[in-house]
């Protein structure tokens, strides 16, 4: 952290696995007059997109074009290049980033994606499960090579299923990551955190990661704790932040193995005590301090008035009409909605039986949405696109009638889903082309895409406050 005049004090992050720039906006939101976050530094690179680079010329567009910053400020503080490079020993990457007090990334998880079956989830050896070294090795270096020593803080994000994968041994490469960090100086707390449960318009669930490198003060706090469970319970950075219930439903203490390979070859905690669930061992929410996990099933404690769908909404005066699902298409959708069973063939070949539940048509309005998935654009019938009735709202109890057709239902506007993603109105809309020069719209398809890989903003805000408060 550094100082500035009249005491301000500035917490310096880099973004890494950056998208449309989620960390640095719930962060510059976590920030006040005396005490602030700045980003000095992003990635973001599609390893399966070549040059065709949208995320990050929206987020180049968005927080340096639109800000009028030189191409010297914008090529100095944004990198669209292959982070993994640094993986392949490219060092002059990692000393390429300016000094920086905070690591933060929504690290990919395509590898264990909800939308996959488990079964299928490839873990830390699928394509992208890889780029968790990259993380890795710019720690390292830092430590080993930088005359600014360890980065004090990181603040990471993944899906909730990266606490249980693979299913092949449940908890495998959550367990890798702890033990690389622990063998790098660092204290880690985690959670996983849904957001619609602390009254946040989309019930999103996702794992929030929140790391302290031992020569901070945090990490020693965290240390010198009597009881390693009342951190995460009650005095944890993610604790004051998202608070639980005082009792848990589950708990237990273990070791992690120092080498990462042995992980790797088969997980199995070390020296376990009280209830520690061997079958998944980490629970939603825990600490690791020098290899050692403590770790507890939590329930979410909120009081207040929640955000819901309904409350994100745009007047349906200005949805333009190819939101608007045609009569004769509804009946797709609810066929799509409705409950399923199909019988399904294993790769091993025995035969089994799939359910899918009924899904809601349309969306309640009186709740947080469900999750947003990447497929949410577009205007063919799906089931797990929003759809909300139109006659849902005040002033249309007969829907909105457009050129003489009366619609019933639609879909979910891209600034509806940035509002439920807890971003600024038309964030995604443009972007700064470099291969033509130019400045042109998003695709609203992309732009979908782009909510059902980002985060809560407000959760990002809401721990990144509490870290100020605490540093």
């Amino acid at each position: 952290m550094i100082k500035g005049k009249k005491s301000n004090k500035i917490l310096r992050a880099a973004e890494l696995f950056a998208g449309v720039g989620g960390f640095r906006i719930g962060l510059d939101r976590a920030s006040s007059r005396n005490k602030r976050f700045e980003t000095v530094w992003a990635n973001q690179w599609e390893p399966s997109s070549g040059k065709i680079q949208h995320a990050a010329w929206v987020y180049e567009q968005a927080f340096f074009r639109s800000r009028d910053k030189t191409e010297a400020e914008m090529k100095k503080g944004f990198s669209n290049i292959d982070i993994n490079k640094v993986v392949n020993s490219d060092v002059s990457i990692a000393d390429d980033i300016p000094p920086f007090d905070l690591l933060t990334g929504g690290f990919p998880c395509q590898d264990y994606s909800v939308a996959r079956p488990l079964s299928q989830a490839a873990g830390l050896k699928g394509k992208k499960g890889v780029l968790w070294w990259s993380i890795y090795e710019i720690l390292r270096h830092r430590i080993d090579s930088s005359k600014e020593g360890p980065v004090p803080y990181l603040f990471l994000e993944n899906v909730d299923r990266l606490l249980k994968s693979p299913a092949s041994n449940r908890g495998r490469d959550f367990a890798i990551m702890l033990s690389t960090l622990s063998e790098l100086g660092y204290v880690v707390e985690w959670r996983v955190i849904n957001a619609g449960e602390y009254g946040l318009p989309q019930r999103r669930r996702r794992t929030y990661i929140v790391g302290y490198h031992k020569t901070t003060r945090l990490a020693q706090e965290a240390r010198a704790a009597k009881n390693h469970l009342e951190w995460v319970l009650r005095s944890g950075v993610v604790a004051k932040a998202f608070p639980v219930e005082k009792t848990f439903v589950r708990g237990g203490f273990f070791g992690l193995s120092t080498r990462p390979e042995d992980i790797t070859k088969r997980f199995v905690p070390l020296d376990p005590e009280v209830d520690v669930d061997f079958s998944a061992p980490f629970q939603n929410a825990g600490l690791m301090i020098e290899g050692r996990v403590h770790t507890a099933k939590t329930s979410p404690v909120f009081h207040g008035k929640p955000q819901t769908l309904g409350d994100i909404l745009q007047p349906e005066d200005t949805v333009p009409k190819q939101f608007y699902i045609p009569a004769s298409e509804v009946k797709k959708w609810e066929q799509q909605k409705a409950a399923h069973r199909f019988e399904r063939t294993h790769k091993d070949g025995h035969k089994y039986l799939y359910v899918e539940g009924r899904l809601p048509f349309p969306d309640p309005l009186d709740k947080p949405s469900r999750t947003i998935i990447t497929s949410e654009g577009g205007r063919s019938s799906s089931r797990f696109k929003h759809v909300i009735g139109v006659r849902q709202r005040p002033g249309y109890p007969k829907g909105r009638t457009i050129d003489g057709q009366t619609y019933l239902y639609r879909r979910l506007t891209p600034i509806e889903l940035e509002r439920l993603c807890m971003f600024e109105d038309d964030h995604t809309r443009l972007m700064f082309n470099p291969l033509k020069q130019e400045i042109s719209e998003v695709p609203d398809t992309k732009r979908a895409f782009f909510m059902g890989n980002a985060l809560v903003v407000g959760v990002i805000t809401k721990i990144g406050r509490e870290l100020l408060k605490r540093v």
